[in-house]
């Protein structure tokens, strides 16, 4: 029976991760933070896949304009956003 290996306690886990993720994409890490981050990308491949999934709808949305989409896309955004809107007034 292989046993997995013991981690640091300076090791992050995958939620750790995913909420470095866009401090990571903008270069807002500390180098140990990066360090952490990217090891932790080396060995778990749904981590990878996520932050691979983030950097293209990042790259995606900042070439999407309000012409780009149907007048359909846009009053279901609308309709999003004010759903959204009232939850969060409501807090």
């Amino acid at each position: 029976m292989i046993l997995p290996k013991p981690r640091l306690h300076r090791d992050i886990v995958c939620q750790q991760a995913v909420e470095l993720v866009t401090d990571y994409l903008e270069g807002a890490l500390s180098r140990s933070q990066r360090r952490r981050f990217e090891r932790h990308l080396r060995d778990c491949p749904h981590c990878t896949e996520y932050l691979a999934q983030i950097h293209r709808a990042i790259t995606l949305t900042g070439s999407i304009g309000p012409s780009d989409l149907t007048e359909q896309m846009q009053d279901e955004f609308i309709e999003l956003y004010r759903r959204w809107q009232r939850g969060a007034d409501d807090s």
